[in-house]
């Protein structure tokens, strides 16, 4: 499941993610609302967690933006702001749900599973190409009764190629994905863990391939 966070506060963005993603969640974030806004208008999530206080647009005015435009994702208001008047703004603006902070972590992953669930975007967490499956739950990859292991970096790399085969993605773009704006990672990063994906594909006898657009970027292609 694709979640993204929108918080200003950089080390509680991190602490999220790296919560989020040890649960098996693919995250991205943002610190500011403008960059929430552009990453939300991609689409592909199934939750979006808002934090109300942020430079650029805040909460608020994402949240009354996204229903204006007609994006359903299910948003989680997350902020230090606990009054009722701010609550009841945040419901009124379309927030599906609401959690002041502190919270508990484990309380914080249960309501964006079950937010998840309701999302339009919701996919099973198996999904399929050729005669790949790639496993959500388990984070590994199967061609009948082969399976291998994935890292989260590759996990988030092939699901995003999954969903949408025949895409071509530039390094840039996968870079931002998986790593993060503010990732401290060379953008080698993005070939090496592609390397090491291509690999664990030959070992299964995929009919799957991710192949090299020459001065673009990369594509998954089914192979007949």
């Amino acid at each position: 499941m694709r979640v993204l966070i929108a918080e200003d506060e950089v080390a509680t963005a991190k602490a999220l993610k790296l919560l989020l993603e040890k649960s098996k969640y693919s995250v991205d974030i943002v610190h500011n609302g403008n960059d929430a806004w552009d990453y939300v208008s991609d689409g592909g999530y199934e939750v979006v967690v808002l934090d109300i206080m942020m430079p650029g647009m805040n909460g608020i005015e994402v949240l009354k933006k996204m229903r204006n435009n007609g994006i359903k994702t299910p948003v989680l208001m997350l902020t230090a702001k606990a009054e009722i008047e701010d609550r009841v703004a945040g419901l009124e603006a379309g927030a599906d749900d609401y959690l002041p902070k502190p919270f508990a972590t484990n309380e914080l992953i249960a309501r964006i599973k079950a937010l998840g669930r309701r999302s339009e975007n919701y996919t099973d967490s198996v999904k399929k190409a050729g005669n790949l499956e790639l496993d959500g739950n388990r984070y590994e990859m199967r061609v009948k009764d082969k399976s291998v292991s994935l890292s989260n970096k590759e996990y988030q790399l092939m699901e995003l190629f999954v969903l949408h085969p025949g895409f071509v993605f530039s390094t840039e773009h996968l870079m931002d994905k998986i790593w993060g704006l503010d990732s401290e990672s060379d953008i080698d990063v993005v070939w090496t863990h592609i390397g090491f994906v291509r690999k664990k594909l030959r070992s299964l006898d995929a009919n799957v391939e991710i192949k090299t657009i020459r001065g673009a970027g990369y594509s998954l292609e089914v192979n007949a």
